[in-house]
This record gives C-alpha cells, structure tokens and sequence, in this order.
C-alpha cells in the first residue's frame, strides 16, 4: 500500500461540522509511512527496546509549543525548569541525549544543540527516541509533530492530556507504522542495564538488573523498583504504560518484548481499576505458558479493590466503564492464568528472588508459591459496595444531572421521559480502551445485574459514525425502530464528540405506540478539556459545588484528590500518587482495617500540601488515626516530613498518625521525624505500619 497521510485516511469520512474544525488542527501536515499493506502500528512493539544505543531528544526542555497567558507562562516555566533539571540527571546518568526543541528556534541549552522543529531535529541529530515535556493542553500538538518526524519512540510524560486529543492522535498512529507512543500521564521508560531514561523516574532507586516492570502507576512502579533493588536483583526495562484512558502502550504490548529478551528473567505487571488491558494481559500469559516450556516467572499487584462504584481514583483512566471488569475479576484472572499475586509492592523483590530460585518455576508455581505470593488474596475479604457519598467526580470527569441530560437530548429533538419507565435497553457511547476509539456499548436489558454480562461494544473510526444496524440487531429491536435508534444513536455521537465526554449512558424504550424514548440518563464529560484546554466552558458551568463532598471540594483547591469512603472508616489515609493511594486502602482493608478516604496528595506534593492534607482528613469525626504512607520519587521524604511536623504544631493534632516514608531522602526524613519529639510512629515496612494503625483506630 502506497504511503499515505491521515488527510488521506479521514478524506470521504462523514464529518459532522460541529467537530470538524477541532479535528482539523490535529491533521499532520506531512505524510506518514505505511509502505506495506501488511505493516501497522504493531510494528512499531521494537521501537521500546531501549538501551546505551538510543539517542534521546527533548520537546518542551527549552520552551513550550506556542502557549500564550499568565496560568500558562507559570506552567511553562515550571515544565522548563523541570525538564532542564531532568536532562542533567539523565546526562550523568548516562543517557544519549543529542538535543531539544524550541519551535522556530535554533540555538543551545546545556551544552546541547536547541533545534526550531522535530523534522529538523530528525534531519540532523537522528534521534531515536523524544521525550515529550509540554502541559496536556499542548501534548498532542508535540506529539503530532514527532508522528510526522517519525521518530520511533515518543514518550509522553504530561498529565490532563484531554482524551479527545488523545483520541485523535491514535487515529494517526494507527495509520502509520514508524512511531510507537508510551503515555500519556506516565513516569516513561527507563533501561537499568542500558542507563537510557526518557522520563522522569527517581534514578536512586534503579540498579541493573533482570527484572521488567510494566506499570499503570508512577508509585507503585518506583515502590516494585525499590524493592526488587532491595532484594539485589535490579532491573532490565522499565516500562510506565500510564494512568490514562488510552494508553499508547499497554501490558501485552510489554510482555512482548520482555518475551524475547535475554536481559529479563522475571516480570512484575502493577494494573488498577479501568479497562480491560489486565484481562487482556492474563489471556496472553496463558498462551506464553501453553507454548513454552520454562517460561519466565510473573507476578502482580492490582489496585482498586475498594474504589467506589463509579468514581475516578486519581488517575483519569482508574474507572470503569460499563462491562468492564472490576479489580476482583483482574485479580482472579492473572491468578488463573498462572501470575502470582501480592497485596503490596514491597513484597515484590524477596518474593521474586525465591521465584527465581525455583529449579521447576512454572509446574511448582501454584501450589509451592501460592501462600507466599498470594497469602494477601488466599485471605482477602470480598469487597463490600460501598454507596457513593456523591455522584460527581471531582477529577478528570464531570456528571451533569440528569434533568440536564435531558435539556441536552431535548435540544437534539429526542423524547425523554423521566416518569414513564418501560422495558427496553442501554444505550451508550464511550472510549473503547482495547480499540483505542470510541464506541457504543448497547445492552438489550436495563437490568444493572444482567446488563454487564450482555452488553457488546461497537467500536467506530473518530470522526466517522456508528454501525447502527448492528447495534439494532443486538438489542433485537424491530425494523420499524432502527430509525428512531439511529437518531439517538447519532445524537450522542454528536454530543460525545462535540462536548468532549468520556461517557454518555441511557436507557431507554419503545413505548405501545413505536415511540422511541429516553427514561435515564448519566452524561459524563473530561473536565482536562476546560482545566487545561479551557474548552466546554458551556458544559462545566453546570457543575454546583454546593451539591458535593466539602471536604473533597476543599481538597481540590489544594491540587489534592480526596474521595470520601463510606462505612465505619476509622483510618485516615494521606499518600502521594493514585495508585499506591489505592493500594494503601485496598492492603489495609485486607489486613482487617477500616479506611475513612482516599487521599492522592500528587506526585510533586510539599510540605503545604502535606499539611492541608492532615487538615481535610481530621475534619473528618470518624478518624481515630492516621497512616502517611510515602513513598518518595519526585516528592522528597524529608519534605513529607516537614509537612508533618508542621501539621502538628498549626493544627493541634490529637489523634496519632503512623509514617512511612520510603524512597528519595528516606533516612533524613526518618531522622526529622525521631527528633521531632512528637508522638508518631515511623517504620520502614508495610506490614508492621499497617498493623500499628489498626490497632490505634481500634
């Protein structure tokens, strides 16, 4: 097949207008290669072999793509100074970076050559990888433009990429087959072996070694690292597919490589709530076992087991979406196809090492293996369903109401009612996660306990429409209904793609008459479109904080996720990152505790954040004790420790608090902490924390 560009790819597509220009500025303006009829973006899996050959460019280490306002200078010249400090540890690190970009720009920063485009720097520095430094408002721009380059790896660090950005972008990759894309909203991608980082991963924790790691979260990640350090085994690749609704890159994709690589004799697989890629995975591991006869050891940990229905657990993708598995249903899977399970990533490296020590790993890996790797599953009570205090999320979504679901359908010309209620079935259009587009989900019931199970997706190109007769014929609905289904079909469609939402679900009927109407409606839309973008402005003014969660409102002025958990939640929880947020309630509840939230204070948290942090949970009456448990990447434990003194001193703390804090400056906010004088508790390990803030909340 001739070389083509996505012009030529979306060119007799049926565009609808109101979308047609938010498209068009994502089309590139060159051609991509596709010099085979049998070559895809699958093609592309080697280009994640990093190593000392890989030669690294930066975009955004200079300056940003053209940004312009005062929030947005501020950003720029954070993202700036981070990026510069990170090409200088990656520098003496060892990694081959051959340059930057600073559009329309040509000069030096750091002794490296500043080029004014990514075409230019592909002509002349030959990069193999780039490292994508701008706010997710510019990232998809940044990442278009190394597509057009073809460079082969582009790893996108940002976070509030907006998924319908997102969206486009996958439909350029998967109509090239040069470019292979890790992120967005990830750490990136490190060697060990080959002191190649393209990312923003704590350096100390690394050592060479033979342990591939491929994780949804940043935390998790460096806390499976740290330990797999510890235990003296090292790592060879390390690979953040991202906490993002699309990932560039996903967990098969990963044990792929790690397949057929000598440097990895074992691999670690950290996943959360969201998406099906872990399922997808266990599928695979089934198949790597059926055909081999010694195959590597794998083990996991998956978050999310205590999420509330229907909330967003600090990363944008950490929900689930309708027929998607929960994190029980993940966990039962791996564990099915082999995988050996642990309950908190510290466990990680001994537990591997004894893996690895095994002279028969697979035959023996249930049986011998199975109180060692999975004693916190063999023991795990059974999620309860939590009732949401709130049904709005209060980071990367939006729920509008119902009534204004209906004004949104109305205005479109389709019938509502929200008093006559008849049998008839879902309806719904979101992101379909595996095929990377959007899609309809349709179920010929309404029924919460049966619909799952007969729900099918309709996957469909971005920017095209949906196949309707096929969505007829699975809902079973009669000739004379297929065109009233077709305009509400393509009504949310219209509204999926013009409103930027992430999930618009109904129910519906075909009421004596063959009147087709909407009796239940849930509408929810990507609020990193208006925080990062300043898009939808018209859909996020409905949002009514008076209606939420206080203390999750006042947390997020402070850049904290806070979710309330309902229950007799005697513990409060403050961690830093989404992900080992997650796990910290899901390990304490495993261990018979009773938590009262989920704090994420963020990656990059301070000692400020730190101390609000304290404050929103004692506002909390049902707290008797709280559990700080850091682990230091980016955020530094000495700042953590800071934080936590002074929480004491300003806010009268009562209650006791237990600290662990792991990572970057671990013994000096260890020693803050002893000299402090205040009653704390402070331990290295998980285990013995957890069970100390048990038994104070009792």
């Amino acid at each position: 097949m001739a070389s083509r560009s996505l012009t030529s790819c979306l060119a007799n597509r049926p565009m609808r207008p109101q979308y047609t220009a938010r498209i068009r500025h994502c089309v590139p303006r060159s051609r991509f290669s596709s010099s085979s009829r049998h070559q895809s973006y699958a093609d592309t899996l080697p280009n994640l072999k990093i190593g000392s050959h890989t030669r690294v460019l930066f975009q955004g280490f200079t300056a940003i793509y053209g940004c312009s306002g005062g929030d947005i200078q501020g950003l720029i010249s954070s993202l700036s100074l981070e990026a510069t400090a990170n090409v200088k540890e990656s520098l003496e690190w060892g990694t081959k970076i051959v340059g930057g970009v600073k559009p329309g720009v040509e000069g030096e920063h750091l002794g490296l050559p500043v080029f004014p485009s990514v075409r230019v720097a592909q002509e002349k520095a030959k990069p193999d990888a780039t490292a994508v430094y701008v706010p997710g408002n510019q990232t998809a721009q940044a990442i278009e433009e190394a597509i057009e380059a073809e460079i082969p790896l582009i790893v996108a660090v940002a976070e509030h990429v907006p998924i319908h950005d997102i969206l486009r972008i996958h439909s350029m990759l998967k109509a090239q087959s040069k470019s292979r894309l890790v992120g967005a909203n990830c750490p990136g991608i490190i060697s060990a072996i080959g002191k190649c980082r393209i990312g923003f991963q704590p350096l100390p924790c690394f050592s060479p070694g033979n342990i591939g790691i491929v994780a949804k979260s940043g935390t998790l990640g460096y806390e499976a690292v740290a330990s797999t350090t510890r235990a003296g085994l090292g790592q060879s690749l390390c690979i953040s597919v991202g906490g993002d609704v699309i990932a560039g890159t996903n967990f098969v994709d990963a044990l792929k490589i790690y397949e057929h690589d000598d440097d990895t004799h074992g691999i670690l697989l950290i996943g959360e709530i969201g998406g099906t890629t872990e399922m997808d995975a266990a599928e695979w591991i089934k198949d790597y076992h059926r055909r081999t006869s010694n195959p590597k050891p794998i083990m996991a940990l998956i978050g999310g087991i205590e999420a509330p229905q229907g909330r967003i657990m600090g990363h944008a993708g950490a929900w689930t979406a309708p027929g998607e598995p929960g994190a029980v249903a993940k966990i039962n899977a791996l564990r099915d196809a082999g995988v050996v399970l642990v309950n908190h990533p510290e466990k990680f490296g001994e537990d591997m090492k004894t893996l690895l020590g095994s002279t028969a790993r697979r035959p023996q890996l249930q049986s011998n293996f199975a109180t060692l790797g999975q004693r916190g599953f063999h023991t795990l009570r059974r999620p309860v369903a939590r009732q949401n205090q709130t049904p709005v999320s209060l980071r990367r979504n939006l729920y509008i109401k119902q009534s204004q679901a209906f004004d949104l359908l109305k205005g479109k010309g389709i019938s509502v009612s929200d008093t006559t209620k008849v049998d008839g079935f879902s309806l719904a259009v979101s992101v379909d996660r595996t095929a990377k587009s959007p899609c309809v989900i349709a179920s010929p019931t309404t029924d919460p306990a049966k619909s799952p199970t007969m729900s099918q997706r309709f996957p469909f190109p971005y920017g095209q429409s949906a196949d309707v007769q096929a969505v007829a014929t699975h809902l079973g609905l009669e000739r004379s209904a297929v065109e009233s289904l077709s305009k509400l079909t393509n009504t949310l469609v219209d509204i999926f793609m013009s409103k930027e939402a992430f999930l618009l679900e109904t129910q519906a009927g075909v009421s004596a008459d063959g009147t087709l109407r909407v009796h239940g409606a849930r509408f929810g839309f990507d609020d990193a479109a208006f925080r990062s973008s300043k898009r939808q402005e018209d859909i996020h003014c409905l949002r009514n904080k008076a209606e939420e969660v206080l203390e999750e409102v006042e947390a997020e002025k402070d850049g904290i996720v806070y979710v309330k958990l309902g229950g007799e939640g005697s513990i409060g929880t403050l961690v830093n990152g989404a992900g080992l947020a997650m796990n910290t309630v899901d390990a304490l509840t495993s261990h018979g505790g009773h938590c009262a939230n989920f704090l994420d204070t963020g990656g990059k948290a301070t000692s400020e954040t730190v101390k609000s942090s304290f404050r929103i949970i004692l506002s909390d009456a049902r707290v008797k004790a709280v559990f700080v448990n850091i682990f230091g990447g980016l955020t530094r434990c000495d700042m953590i420790a800071e934080g936590i003194i002074m929480a004491f001193r300003d806010l009268g703390m009562k209650v006791p608090v237990v600290v662990r804090l792991r990572g970057t400056n671990e013994d000096l906010g260890q020693q803050m902490i002893a000299k402090s004088k205040l009653p704390l508790h402070a331990f290295d390990s998980f285990e013995e924390a957890a069970t100390k803030v048990i038994s104070l909340s009792q």
